[in-house]
């Protein structure tokens, strides 16, 4: 059985001393897993059908209607009464949770769309007659994992542009210096408007464009780590070893700095978060049609007499946030060490 050594059992104690930040990672772990487990919570399309004797995963395959006794050879709409007949007059299906998903347009609306929240739409609608909630749940998934894939790959080129400046100084940090003083000078947010507007908005290029960006971050802390481990004795030592550069900086100095990297993550991820939605406000962001947080927020601002769009997206985008503060602050006591634990 893994037992911690002191240092990190003090860590663990400190972290969950700080209770704001011990129970902000358990519901954030809880909203992640809903996230990701998004396609089986909210869907068109049955989780499983059976009919005449045989099983059906809809989610998983794709089925003509003609499967199911149907006149046509193109997808299944499980939303159809007819279609839902058919299956039910020789089997049954099991429905997920919520049964739209973030681009599924509800035709049977009792109002006008946006429809204000009820039974059949607990968030109620948007003004394309599409499901809030799931468009939450599906918006929360992006947000969080392009969040997450920013602010891991940018610590990674933040890391070892900083690890490599502090550690070989002279004339590389000079000159590494001025060019992130004039890169971090730039204006950003219109650089990202101008080349979304000339990319074809995605995933991923989106991720690439903000990584040209948000690299930065880390680069001064990493630095001055790696500044100040460098004039210790043992690294000095090692050098006079014989001992490579990439070992000496890989299993003695990188160690130092990974109390500031883990302690500014949660921040960066914060502030890619924001970035996105900032970016999907402004209709620069993701493509249309794409469940998004931003998106959410516009159509709250063009639809003031549908305060329920405004206020699922507000306070969707203030509770997500806060819980990455307070996890941040819960993780920088963990590594403070004037911090006995003792804070309740």
């Amino acid at each position: 059985m893994f037992k911690p050594t002191p240092l990190t059992q003090r860590r663990l104690d400190n972290f969950k001393a700080n209770k704001r930040g011990w129970w902000s990672l358990w519901i954030f772990i809880v909203v992640l897993v809903i996230c990701l487990l998004a396609d089986f919570i909210a869907n068109d399309k049955p989780l499983l059908i059976k009919f005449k004797e045989q099983y059906y995963t809809p989610i998983f395959n794709y089925y003509p209607e003609t499967e199911f006794g149907g006149d046509f050879d193109v997808a299944a709409d499980y939303t159809d009464p007819y279609i839902q007949e058919l299956i039910n007059e020789q089997g049954w299906m099991i429905w997920p949770l919520i049964r739209y998903s973030y681009n599924t347009i509800d035709y049977d609306l009792e109002v006008p769309a946006p429809a204000p929240p009820s039974k059949k739409h607990w968030l109620g609608t948007d003004d394309q007659a599409r499901d809030v909630l799931a468009r939450v749940i599906y918006g929360l998934r992006i947000s969080i994992l392009f969040g997450l894939c920013l602010t891991i790959i940018s610590s990674i080129v933040g890391v070892m542009a900083g690890g490599i400046q502090g550690y070989f100084g002279g004339r590389l940090d000079l000159i590494a210096q001025r060019f992130i003083e004039i890169w971090e000078g730039l204006p950003v947010l219109y650089l990202l408007i101008i080349m979304s507007s000339i990319i074809t908005p995605g995933f991923f290029s989106l991720l690439g464009i903000m990584l040209l960006f948000a690299w930065t971050g880390l680069v001064a802390v990493v630095r001055a780590e790696f500044l100040k481990a460098r004039n210790y004795d043992y690294i000095r030592a090692a050098k006079a070893l014989g001992v490579k550069d990439f070992t000496i900086m890989w299993r003695h100095t990188l160690p130092n700095a990974m109390v500031a990297i883990l302690t500014f993550m949660p921040f960066i991820l914060t502030g890619a978060i924001t970035s996105l939605t900032s970016l999907d406000f402004l209709g620069l962001g993701l493509p249309a049609g794409s469940a998004s947080l931003g998106e959410m927020l516009n159509q709250g601002k063009n639809n003031l007499n549908s305060p329920w769009l405004g206020f699922s997206a507000f306070f969707t985008l203030a509770i997500l946030l806060s819980l990455l503060v307070f996890i941040g602050e819960a993780v920088r006591d963990a590594f403070d060490p004037h911090k006995s634990g003792a804070r309740g």
